[in-house]
């Protein structure tokens, strides 16, 4: 990718980044918060300041390599803590508090869909050109955000997700695989497997909002 093109990547994929990351941890924090543990609340990670959320290497390192390199767009924020044992129902509250990320990154991948349509209805606009390539990188990071946390390992959502719906000896199998699931993702991030396993659910996903926006 030539310099001037990066720059002009990164200008307008960095608001939906921060937003997307912004948004997906503090709903954790506030599901989790919801159901009984205030943990994230105490360290006051239920915070839309985006500063509260970024890992340097992984908000912003990983995904600069990505958009030069090409491929998948990958990376993570901070984790905001949780203490599954301090909720009401620790089995069936980690479901919530695990999908309100996801969930996050759809709703704003939706956001990102309307204002799209919007600006396209006013093309004169002198600001509609970023603000179409800038809604299309939100759809981009919300959907591939949704996707790869849906994943079935912990400790992505779809992990936790996995562990609150399996029954209790599947699940604490399951669980045990935490220590190790980031080293997991990272090694298959690098080779083409994680791609071979996402692509096709995000362009999937990122054709049905682009029929429901008739983008």
């Amino acid at each position: 990718m030539q310099l001037d093109q990066l720059i002009q990547t990164i200008t307008l994929a960095a608001i939906p980044i921060l937003f997307a990351i912004t948004l997906h941890e503090a709903a954790h924090g506030y599901v989790a918060r919801h159901f009984g543990d205030m943990t994230a609340y105490q360290e006051g990670r239920i915070s839309l300041n985006p500063m509260r959320h970024i890992d340097p290497v992984g908000t912003v390192l990983l995904p600069l390599l990505t958009l030069v390199l090409g491929g998948v767009l990958f990376g993570w924020a901070k984790p905001v803590p949780v203490n599954f044992a301090a909720l009401r129902r620790p089995k069936q509250d980690m479901l919530w508090v695990a999908i309100a990320g996801p969930a996050s990154n759809l709703a704003m991948a939706l956001g990102w869909g309307l204002l799209f349509k919007l600006t396209w209805w006013y093309p004169d606009n002198y600001f509609a050109e970023p603000l179409l390539g800038m809604a299309e990188w939100g759809i981009k990071i919300n959907v591939i955000l949704m996707v790869l946390n849906l994943l079935p390992l912990p400790p992505l959502d779809g992990g936790r997700v996995a562990v609150s719906l399996l029954p209790h000896r599947q699940a604490y199998q399951l669980a045990k695989i935490e220590p190790y699931g980031m080293f997991i993702l990272i090694f298959l991030a690098i080779t083409p497997v994680l791609g071979w396993i996402l692509l096709p659910l995000v362009n999937l996903v990122y054709r049905l909002i682009s029929l429901l926006f008739g983008i």
